[in-house]
């Protein structure tokens, strides 16, 4: 069963090149790289041939998944995201009740999540727990270590 993501435009855009250049540039790499190992001599005792075709299998698994996420994946249209309410792309400003630190999390989907750049996907904990939440809403957020609370202060598109 295959499942839909939904993504950015440059999310999108950065998914297709990273397709393109394992086509492009890697395949035929490792293409070449079989072709020297199978030069060597007898396929039967050289690894550096073995190496190279468990290489070649491991990339197109790679294709093929990207491929598949790709024909699954599906552009928002950030102009007709709501703000009253926590959706994919919507970046909320939050306060941990616990601390009273505020924090700004725009939520994308999985393959685009960088924590470092405030990005987290909407399947992790964090990301589920908001969704569908409101301004002055509680999210209540099970977490390994425990259980967090943080009140949404802000709902914006990101």
């Amino acid at each position: 069963m295959s499942t839909v993501s939904y993504y950015t435009e440059e999310g999108l855009k950065k998914l297709k090149e990273e397709l393109n250049h394992l086509r492009d540039v890697e395949r035929p790499k490792s293409s070449q790289a079989i072709a020297d190992a199978r030069d060597k001599g007898d396929l039967s005792e050289n690894a550096e041939y073995d190496a190279a075709k468990e290489a070649q299998g491991l990339l197109e698994l790679k294709i093929s998944k990207l491929e598949e996420t790709l024909s699954n994946a599906r552009l928002i249209d950030e102009s007709q995201l709501d703000t009253s309410k926590v959706l994919v792309l919507s970046t909320v400003k939050l306060k941990n009740q616990q601390n009273g630190m505020v924090l700004s999390y725009t939520l994308v989907a999985e393959s685009e999540a960088d924590l470092k750049a405030g990005k987290i996907s909407v399947t992790s904990p964090i990301g589920k727990g908001l969704l569908g939440k409101e301004v002055g809403d509680v999210a209540e957020i099970t977490v390994p270590n425990g259980t967090l609370k943080f009140d949404i202060l802000e709902i914006s598109r990101s």
